[in-house]
């Protein structure tokens, strides 16, 4: 009985009719400060608890003007679990500094509220805490024999039109356009096999949707791109966070909100060529997104879109620019023979 009022509840969480409105204003900020003025970003995020019969998550999901997307998932949030095949879906809408709903079982009628960092279901005993969940792998540090792409100022200069973006916690690398230049980057040191790990931070961008919203990517050798986006309360495709692009989604969807900092844990093995040219092994990826796994040895059956053409030679990295502020560091590298 619960699971089916929970879901009834969250499908029906929606705003009374308005009259047509203009466009919401196209926020676009990487900056920490600003950011946390905006009101809608205190109730964006994760909410979680326990409910009549288990755990409980739930993502509510930013999309700008005081609106939001709700996913709420039995047994947990995603990659914490979450029952992946039963998800009600809805929407939520910001007044007077919390989130509204109204809902009707039959005769009864309910609501639902999000304020003070509470999810709130009224009349089935559900009342969810946010939490900010962080990568156990975040701030990994690298071991001997790795090399270091990015730790501090400086190393911006071991990239091929490397440039930092300076905020308010601090200056990070970036392929985003900064004092007027822009481009993806590319790393001057090639790589065979290898393990390597990547923090990257998604924009503010509410208002923007799809492949608008908070792009990049990470080229493996220049060939092979795992998408960077704000892919926070979507499905997980082979376009969104996590997806080998056009080739493997995620086994799920571990996109944090954005503003968060993530992990990318990455094993490369590079596909193996013959004396005469001719691929005989597919490359394989095994790839961790905030420490759960979502690609378990992979294939690559070729380059990504925008890749560089498969061969036997090393590759560099490249940090894919999208016109959107994201942000990496701690980025390195460990070679394996």
């Amino acid at each position: 009985m619960f699971r089916t009022l929970l879901v009834v509840a969250l499908v029906g969480v929606a705003g009374v009719a308005q009259d047509k409105k203009d466009p919401p204003k196209k926020v676009v900020s990487a900056e920490p400060a600003d950011v946390a003025k905006d009101a809608d970003f205190a109730i964006q995020g994760e909410y979680t608890g326990d409910g009549p019969v288990g755990k409980v998550g739930v993502q509510v999901v930013a999309r700008g003007d005081g609106k939001f997307a709700v996913k709420a998932f039995m047994g947990g949030l995603p990659g914490a679990g979450a029952d992946m095949k039963d998800v009600a879906k809805g929407t939520a809408e910001r007044k007077d500094g919390k989130v509204s709903a109204s809902m009707t079982f039959g005769k009864e009628k309910t609501t639902a509220t999000i304020a003070d960092g509470t999810f709130t279901v009224d009349g089935i005993g559900v009342a969810l805490k946010k939490v900010e969940r962080k990568s156990p792998t975040l701030g990994a540090k690298p071991p001997e024999g790795a090399v270091v792409l990015y730790g501090t100022e400086g190393d911006e200069a071991k990239w091929n039109g490397g440039r930092l973006m300076t905020l308010s916690d601090g200056k990070f690398l970036t392929p985003a356009k900064v004092d007027g230049k822009g481009g993806s980057i590319v790393s001057k040191e090639a790589f065979g096999a290898f393990k390597a790990h990547v923090e990257f931070r998604l924009p503010w961008m509410p208002s923007h949707t799809g492949q608008g919203r908070g792009n990049s990517g990470v080229y493996l050798q220049n060939r092979y791109e795992l998408q960077v986006l704000d892919s926070f309360g979507l499905t997980g495709e082979n376009n969104e966070c996590g997806g080998i692009y056009t080739q493997h989604k995620p086994s799920v969807n571990m996109c944090l909100p954005p503003m968060a900092w993530q992990t990318y844990d990455i094993e490369f093995t590079p596909a193996a060529f013959d004396d005469a040219g001719k691929k005989t092994k597919n490359g394989r990826v095994t790839i961790l997104h905030n420490g759960v796994k979502i690609h378990d040895n992979v294939e690559f059956p070729k380059e990504c879109p925008g890749g560089q053409k498969e061969a036997a030679a090393p590759g560099p990295f490249q940090f894919q620019d999208h016109g959107d502020p994201v942000i990496y560091r701690n980025v390195w590298v460990l070679p394996v023979k």
